[in-house]
């Protein structure tokens, strides 16, 4: 047996205030998948445009960083911000994040 547990922080997704745990080393993808927020058949391979799409209002630093491929998909998005990841790109770290889920997701 073992004994090895995996670090989680809380993730708020708004609107709604919902706060659930997410395992670190995640994807904000899969976190909200597992948290049933998302639901959509992307593969997480940042092939669609605008299907994960998020606002990180809070905890932004604890992400991975924002790669060059990721900042190309979000330029092709209509409606992005300073605030925008791709949910399938941003990996959570160890300090709780707050996402808005755009009301056009």
């Amino acid at each position: 047996m073992s004994d090895i547990t995996i670090p989680t922080i809380a993730l708020t997704v708004q609107p709604g205030d919902r706060v659930f745990d997410a395992e670190s080393g995640l994807t904000l993808l899969e976190a909200l998948r597992r948290a049933g927020v998302l639901t959509h058949a992307c593969d997480g391979g940042a092939g669609c445009t605008d299907a994960c799409h998020v606002f990180v209002t809070e905890g932004r630093k604890s992400l991975s960083k924002t790669t060059r491929e990721e900042n190309e998909r979000l330029d092709a998005i209509v409606g992005v911000g300073a605030k925008s990841r791709l949910a399938c790109r941003a990996v959570l770290g160890d300090q709780p994040v707050t996402v808005e889920i755009p009301s056009f997701a």
